[in-house]
């Protein structure tokens, strides 16, 4: 059985803390054969739709023990899986390559589905559920963002297509840089950016909740470095185990069926406090933080789920 993966390269990722890697390992343990590409190799004629990949293998359960096997064109309609999971940001390569994988066979399971990934920007999915939300705003218009800080005084400006934690930043209304800082944002790029009302439970860090198949599975609490308003692990936030709450309960039950019928069968979400601040589609992690913390193994998880 043939499983693929459009990931970023495999000379990228960080062995230690991906996520990527334990659930091809999973894989390869169930005896399937895996292979990785990027959104660039893929391509379409008239055979189909195919890509320039390569087989991972493991020499050992070690998630740095893999090896690359030489570049092969790829029938991508002879994978029985086929695994989304490549870093934001989006951009026009990778929004084709959803396109071209949108048109294999029915046979061919997808996770998560690409129309779905594709509708479902990070901080966008969030906005059909106002209740669980902080309030936000999403514009490039200074004076909507002044109004907005004249009503909340602390917020969070942020980009609407970052990941990782890069360029959070802390927007305060009596800031002597308020003006700059948002004139940075309006000069670096042509979209829109998104403010959230500042939650101050956000020192004690924020929630990684991962769901599978629209049940929550495992959880981690990721904390800030020193007086950083960022958690995210890429900008040096730690870890620790943390239990699900009756509230993290309600916000996975409230936008379970929204993910469901888009088809974004493994997603993480982000909580804050009582609030849900991101729906992350493209490529969930904490796997291995989870797995060290509360013994869970979510590969084994999906896997088990997707072979039913």
């Amino acid at each position: 059985m043939l499983v693929s993966f459009q990931i970023d390269h495999p000379d990228s990722l960080n062995y230690r803390t991906d996520s990527t890697l334990p659930i091809i390992l999973e894989s390869q343990k169930r005896g399937f054969k895996n292979y990785v590409f990027q959104p660039h190799n893929v391509f379409m004629n008239n055979k189909g739709i195919f890509a320039y990949a390569n087989q991972i293998k493991f020499k050992s359960q070690s998630l740095n023990s893999f090896i690359i096997s030489n570049e092969k064109i790829l029938n991508l309609n002879n994978c029985k899986f086929l695994f989304i999971r490549q870093d934001p940001p989006f951009d026009m390569t990778y929004i084709t390559s959803l396109h071209l994988l949108e048109l294999l066979s029915k046979k061919v399971r997808i996770v998560n589905d690409p129309k779905g990934i594709r509708n479902a920007p990070e901080k966008i999915l969030m906005l059909q559920f106002s209740r669980i939300i902080p309030p936000t705003l999403i514009t490039r218009s200074l004076n909507e963002i002044k109004k907005f800080s004249n009503k909340y005084n602390s917020l969070i400006i942020k980009p609407l297509y970052g990941n990782g934690g890069e360029s959070v930043f802390l927007l305060e209304k009596k800031d002597k840089n308020f003006n700059q800082i948002v004139e940075n944002f309006l000069n670096k790029s042509s979209e829109p950016f998104i403010l959230q009302k500042f939650i101050p439970e956000v020192k004690k860090g924020d929630k990684r909740v991962l769901i599978v198949n629209g049940n929550p599975v495992a959880a981690v609490q990721r904390i800030p470095k020193n007086n950083d308003i960022r958690s995210n692990i890429h900008v040096g936030g730690t870890v620790v185990k943390t239990k699900l709450t009756k509230n993290d309960l309600k916000i996975c039950d409230a936008i379970k069926e929204e993910l469901i019928k888009n088809k974004l069968f493994f997603v993480g979400i982000d909580i804050i406090g009582n609030y849900l601040t991101e729906i992350n589609v493209t490529s969930p992690t904490c796997i291995q933080e989870i797995k060290k913390l509360s013994k869970i193994d979510v590969s084994r998880k999906i896997w088990d789920e997707l072979l039913v």
